[in-house]
């Protein structure tokens, strides 16, 4: 039985830079914590009413390992009281660290909960994405008969099954790119964003990744990645790069007790699995379910935000749902920002509710598809405006 409101207060959080770019010199763990301490000290919470602190991170290794979320509070300065936890759904990690977060306080088991996600992906480096890696176990392998297939090669089933041609994903790519732009140009994420300064001391201003002057020639001119007949390039898909978010979710009467006024409240979490092959999939399954959880249809949503890891998957969803273009990542995604894998989804909600308030639209999506077929999905609705 749920007992409280969740809603969120307040969300940050870094620009992305590129792999081995200008946020390279930053340890993840700080970067993290300068996420925590700015959404603290930003809404004046007393740091010892935090009940935890959820990070997700991907690549738990090296100077990710050791339950980075607890390190990150420490780090961030806040009381030793306070506790952390980081969790690992592949790309969908800093979104699910984020319901966990809503899950908690709306049962009634905490009042006030951070959560987001941090990867540096110049200083923990990931497997490639065209192999397989040590995770898959015989017994899995035995299972699928070897049709196990690595994301890359993956990405180009999912263009095959759903009939996406290299024209679709490299305009697609071509639209993140000026989205992007367009956004940094009018200042959409400043409500938002950390400055952080680079390993010179200069403020770092904008996402590393995006192009200001995007040539579609030399998109169209890209090899594929994965086989000579594919159609998945570097171009079209989201290059690798460091960074964070942090959400500040705690429960209603708790924010406004405190003078605060809470920018959205949660109407639907969701996750799914599907075919672990195809990989991509699950994303219409975690939506189908999350607005029957809300009582929604997909007409009642105003923006939609679905992560680009590749070009395909989120015109695939387009093609499937049935959503028009103008709803659609509408200030550029991860082919355009980056991708750095645990922050991605936390930072997809935190320019979601930005880009509510700023609309004064009401409703938002957030889906997540993940390694091995699974996928998660948000949606909130914006308060106080209505």
């Amino acid at each position: 039985m749920l007992t409280r409101e969740a809603v969120i207060v307040d969300a940050v959080r870094t620009p992305v830079g590129r792999k081995d770019g200008d946020l390279a010199g930053w340890h993840p763990v700080d970067l993290f914590a300068l996420t925590l301490r700015s959404v603290v000290d930003r809404n004046h919470i007393p740091p010892g009413d935090i009940d935890d602190v959820i990070a997700g991170c991907v690549a738990q290794r090296e100077e990710q390992t050791g339950n980075l979320a607890r390190h990150a509070v420490l780090a961030a300065g806040l009381p030793e009281s306070v506790p952390g936890v980081t969790v690992d759904r592949q790309c969908g990690s800093g979104l699910q660290a984020v319901s966990f977060a809503a899950q908690a306080v709306a049962s009634g088991t905490h009042r006030v909960v951070i959560a987001g996600g941090v990867e540096s992906m110049s200083r923990v480096t990931m497997a490639p994405a065209a192999t397989l890696g040590p995770e898959y176990s015989d017994f899995e392998r035995a299972r699928f008969e070897g049709r196990i297939t690595p994301l890359g090669p993956a990405s180009e089933l999912l263009n095959t099954t759903f009939g996406l041609t290299r024209s679709e994903l490299d305009e697609f790519s071509a639209r993140s790119h000026e989205r992007a732009t367009a956004a940094w140009s009018e200042g959409h994420f400043e409500s938002h964003l950390i400055k952080i300064p680079t390993r010179d001391g200069s403020p770092i201003h904008r996402d590393e990744s995006v192009r200001s002057a995007v040539n579609r020639d030399e998109i169209a001119g890209q090899r594929p990645c994965f086989g000579t007949r594919g159609i998945t390039t570097a171009a079209n898909s989201s290059p690798a790069g460091d960074g964070a978010a942090a959400v500040l979710v705690t429960d209603r009467r708790y924010a406004e007790d405190l003078g605060l006024v809470p920018k959205v409240r949660f109407l639907a979490l969701s996750v799914a699995a599907s075919d672990p092959i195809i990989a991509f999939t699950a994303i219409l399954d975690a939506t189908d379910k999350a607005l029957k959880s809300a009582g929604l249809s997909i007409s009642d949503i105003d923006l939609f935000e679905v992560n680009e890891v590749f070009a395909g998957v989120p015109l695939m969803f387009q093609k499937v749902v049935g959503i028009p273009a103008d709803k659609l990542n509408v200030n550029g995604g991860s082919i355009a920002i980056g991708d750095p894998l645990g922050a991605t989804g936390a930072r997809m909600l935190t320019d979601t509710v930005g880009e509510l308030e700023r609309r004064g639209a009401l409703r938002g999506l957030i889906a997540v598809c993940a390694a091995n077929g699974t996928a998660n999905t948000v949606i909130v609705e914006r308060l106080g405006r209505q």
